[in-house]
């Protein structure tokens, strides 16, 4: 908040414009909505009983990705929740921008995925294995949006291959 308040104030709008991100968002909050109520109704009926030890270790991946979305914020002021070009953006190829094309994407896989770990169902963990695939479809088209308003993309995605998973997309 203090050290960049443009960049909270891109990040809680969520005025999107594009037709096709509205869908993002939409499967994403369907898919947010029924992972949460199954988790809790698993929780309640005793489902499928997982090792407790699991919860820890989606603690930790949690915590972890949660440090690495704190870095992607840090790394890049032109995150913004709605897909667009900002006025005097640059193309960021350091850090974590180095390894994949939107590490933002790949550290909140990481995060959806630990969640339901950390609540112990199972059942919510295969809802939230929908995420990878609702972030594909965003990916793809803001890449478009990209390479069409934001100088230099193109060279960026050549030096930097994946977009979302190192040495896989």
């Amino acid at each position: 908040m203090k050290k960049n308040p443009y960049l909270l104030e891109k990040r809680l709008d969520v005025k999107e414009k594009q037709s096709q991100q509205k869908t993002v968002i939409a499967l994403s909050g369907i898919m947010f909505l029924s992972g949460f109520i199954v988790a809790g109704l698993d929780f309640r009926f005793q489902w499928i009983k997982i090792p407790e030890w699991t919860a820890i270790i989606g603690a930790v991946l949690f915590l972890i990705a949660y440090g690495l979305y704190a870095e992607v914020l840090r790394e890049n002021t032109y995150l913004s929740r709605t897909i667009e070009v900002q006025e005097n953006q640059k193309v960021i190829d350091t850090g974590l921008y180095g390894i994949v094309r939107h590490p933002m994407y790949a550290v909140t896989v990481i995060l959806f995925l630990s969640m339901p770990i950390v609540l112990g169902s199972l059942i919510a963990f295969i809802i939230f294995l929908t995420y990878p695939f609702i972030i594909a479809g965003r990916i793809i088209n803001e890449e478009k949006v990209l390479e069409e308003g934001l100088a230099g993309y193109s060279e960026y995605k050549k030096k930097v291959k994946y977009r979302l998973i190192p040495f896989i997309w």
